[in-house]
């Protein structure tokens, strides 16, 4: 059976048109090799490959010049245009890389701490657009359009560089007024007094066996599962009863009257939250911008 010849492919291997550009534009092959970090042999090697790809010599090397063959004359203009045309797109593309930051945190640490100080961020950094998403769920950076994460845990993920921002340290907290109609929180049986909101958390059994207080007390019956501060805080500020938080994301509501925290005593889970980040983007301009400035108002906060 006849077989039908192969058709070459006609785009010549890239390295040798990269190699023909920078000659035909500087007319050197010295220059070229200097631009393009090779050797002056490499260059000529490269050229002559191209050379016998196409069939044509696209230099005439004269003793003190170099100079373009008609074929070479043609077939310049249109390779410059080509790699103008790539430059472009590649600037362009890095630009509008470094214009948009997607940061994907947990939503109590956006709402009580990220939120209200991300405008500083933009004033410092006015060409870097936050996009902010709120999810629980594992992030795979291979397959998502995310640049940094902020995740409670252990700050240990493969692949990840991490830094730690805040410490997961909770205590109860509730409005002023509830406490007041029950005479105040002074002793931890008091706690008892009032009632526990989301008493599914697993913080209620640490604080406590902390505390001294009899898990049984818990009044878990039918209770609903929450798991999220922002929710259980604005019961607590409307009185429905106290609830676990972490001091460091409510400390408006506090200043505000809005809830109080009738004990010095923390309790902590051994986690913390974590900004986190490939390991291989540690460098990328808005990442190291965005990683600089939340660390140093980590700093500012804590201080």
């Amino acid at each position: 059976m006849l077989m039908e010849p192969e058709t070459p492919d006609a785009l010549p291997p890239l390295a040798a048109i990269r190699v023909f550009e920078a000659a035909a534009r500087l007319l050197s092959f010295t220059r070229a090799a200097t631009e393009l970090g090779m050797t002056q042999a490499a260059v000529s090697y490269q050229i002559k490959l191209l050379e016998e790809r196409l069939g044509a010599p696209l230099f005439l090397r004269q003793p003190r010049a170099l100079v373009l063959t008609e074929a070479g004359q043609w077939l310049a203009p249109r390779t410059s245009e080509a790699f103008d045309i790539l430059r472009t797109a590649f600037e362009r593309f890095a630009e509008r890389e470094q214009q948009t930051l997607i940061v994907n945190t947990m939503h109590t640490f956006a709402a009580q701490w990220l939120s209200p100080r991300l405008g500083k961020f933009q004033l410092l950094h006015p060409k870097i657009a936050v996009r902010m998403e709120t999810t629980q769920r594992v992030v795979d950076f291979a397959r998502e359009e995310v640049d940094v994460v902020i995740r409670s845990g252990k700050g240990k993920w493969p692949g990840l560089s991490s830094l730690k921002l805040v410490e997961v340290r909770f205590t109860p907290m509730l409005s002023p007024q509830l406490a007041a109609q029950v005479g105040g929180l002074n002793t931890s049986e008091d706690l008892l007094k009032v009632p526990l909101l989301d008493p599914m958390d697993p913080w209620w059994d640490n604080w406590f066996e902390a505390h001294q207080l009899p898990k049984s007390a818990i009044d878990r019956a039918n209770a609903p599962t929450i798991l999220l501060q922002t929710i259980t805080a604005g019961a607590a500020m409307s009185g429905a009863g106290a609830a676990l938080l972490i001091p460091e994301f409510f400390e408006l509501e506090v200043a505000a009257g809005r809830l109080i925290a009738p004990y010095e005593t923390i309790s902590e889970d051994g986690n913390a939250y974590w900004l986190a980040y490939p390991e291989s983007r540690r460098n990328v301009p808005k990442i190291k911008a965005f990683r600089d400035w939340i660390v140093g108002e980590i700093a500012a906060s804590t201080a």
